[in-house]
């Protein structure tokens, strides 16, 4: 198995990336998706939530309202420490089960599979070195601001606030052994997730050092 980190911040078209390595053969787990999971109705991560934050946090059918907690949580660093605190350790636990089931899975395949952990706060928390290759993600600023604003509906002071808690590009770079700038055409990008994954299929292929 060829353990691969793909990260970017809100609005920079990771979900698109990744999409387009599950079509060139890559298998990617989605840590947003795992995030849910975790907060499901009958959990002990929504249980540790409600304790911390209140039943105002869940809907009228009891899941977690989760707009409404992002709406407390990004504008008091305290609060989102917490949150982090309770969900963080649950997300990265369920990460590593599915990854070890896809190392166990790889004994019987020829070749090394390319597993490709999306994670968007993957610098953030301290998880980049783990990986031995890290695609990031990049696009300006702005042009997140207005794709999730026009595209996604996002208030602007809740965009603010979500970039500001996220890690900056040269956090991203820094950490980067691929990167991807998505500020162009669909087209381009495609070309350049393509070359990427030719670039992670060679490593995957390539025979380990002596």
């Amino acid at each position: 198995m060829y353990l691969v980190g793909l990260t970017g911040g809100i609005g920079s078209g990771k979900s698109t990336v990744a999409a387009r390595f599950v079509e060139l053969g890559a298998h990617v787990i989605d840590a947003d998706v795992v995030a849910r999971e975790i907060v499901e109705p009958g959990t002990p991560g929504l249980a540790a939530i409600v304790d911390r934050f209140g039943a105002g946090v869940l809907d009228a059918d009891g899941a977690l309202d989760r707009p409404g907690l992002a709406a407390v949580v990004f504008g008091d660093d305290d609060a989102r420490a917490d949150l982090n605190a309770i969900t963080h350790p649950r997300i990265g636990e369920r990460i590593a089960e599915r990854v070890a089931a896809h190392a166990e899975a790889e004994a019987d395949e020829p070749r090394q599979r390319i597993v490709i952990v999306d994670h968007p706060l993957l610098i953030e928390t301290g998880q980049a070195e783990a990986f031995p290759a890290v695609v990031v993600v990049l696009a300006p600023d702005e042009l997140r601001r207005e794709r999730l604003v026009s595209s996604r509906g996002m208030d602007p002071d809740d965009v603010a606030a979500r970039m500001r808690a996220q890690a900056d590009d040269d956090a991203r770079r820094a950490a980067a052994t691929h990167v991807i700038t998505n500020d162009g055409d669909r087209g381009h990008l495609r070309q350049q997730v393509d070359a990427v994954h030719a670039s992670l299929r060679a490593a995957a292929d390539a025979p380990p050092a002596a």
